[in-house]
């Protein structure tokens, strides 16, 4: 038999576009050499534009789901994206307790790219109490730190983003990778912070528009690449350079935002001369 390939597990909600949410999560492993296992969280009606409702499962129904699993597949990883509600939190927090050797990679999803909200304030407290301390890495942009870090984020201006990571680290979690797509700065800058400071910092260029699961994307390439075997560091930057690729050849499917191609490499053109 073929050795597998490492598996994660993915605890979200449903996309049916595909853009976001458990589909992004499942193309971008499998994209990357992984096998990606799935507990579905919740179940949203959203396009391109925008999520219109979401149905969150019963917190017992995705401990079943995941406990299942468990049972039968080794995980190399878990990432969490989505969790539909406080009890379906408190559930996967008491079920990934039981596994702390393996590395959890958090995409703390507040908000769609339109702004509708995701995750109530009941379920951020949530978050803070029960997940991002047993988090490896927690993937948010500048606003969603902000909303993690302190109960009354700061007035607009320059937020002290570093400060603020340094509040969640210490809460227990052992990285925190601010992205800069929300920035105004003419490159996407995102910095990889652990407990004695930036890591690494890794500019990008700024293209236009804003693109339908960026986050979903960079998050489980995370996951993907700490699966492989590599280090946080070395993890960080092959995600990056993996979900900035989706981006530049990413394509439109319907009337909203964009959509990464998380498949580019089986569409690049082969060099002249190669006989297929």
């Amino acid at each position: 038999m073929t050795p597998p390939p490492p598996a994660v597990l993915v605890f979200a909600a449903t996309d049916p576009s595909g853009g976001a949410g458990l589909q992004a999560d499942v193309l971008t492993l499998a994209s990357m050499g992984c096998h990606p296992l799935s507990v579905v969280t919740g179940v949203t009606i959203q396009d391109t534009t925008g999520v219109e409702d979401i149905l969150p499962l019963d917190a017992e129904w995705v401990a079943d789901q995941a406990r299942c699993i468990l049972e039968d597949v080794p995980v190399a990883v878990f990432k969490l994206g989505v969790l539909g509600s406080v009890e379906a939190i408190a559930a996967i927090a008491e079920i990934v307790s039981d596994y702390p050797e393996v590395p959890l990679v958090l995409d703390p999803v507040l908000a769609s790219g339109r702004g509708d909200e995701l995750a109530s304030e009941d379920m951020l407290s949530a978050l803070r109490e029960l997940i991002i301390p047993q988090s490896t890495i927690v993937t948010p942009n500048t606003l969603e730190i902000l909303r993690i870090a302190y109960d009354e984020p700061p007035e607009e201006g320059n937020p002290d983003l570093a400060e603020a990571a340094r509040l969640v680290l210490e809460t227990g979690c052992e990285y925190v990778l601010i992205t800069g797509t929300h920035s105004s700065s003419a490159q996407v800058i995102n910095t990889l912070y652990g407990r004695e400071g930036v890591i690494r910092s890794d500019g990008w260029e700024r293209l236009m528009g804003s693109y339908h699961g960026s986050g979903c994307t960079l998050s489980s390439a995370i996951a993907a690449s700490l699966a492989q075997g590599l280090d946080m560091a070395e993890a960080v930057a092959e995600a990056q350079e993996y979900t900035w690729q989706t981006l530049k050849d990413g394509f439109r499917l319907g009337m909203g935002q964009p959509i990464p191609d998380r498949l580019f490499w089986a569409r690049e053109e082969p060099p002249a001369g190669d006989v297929h």
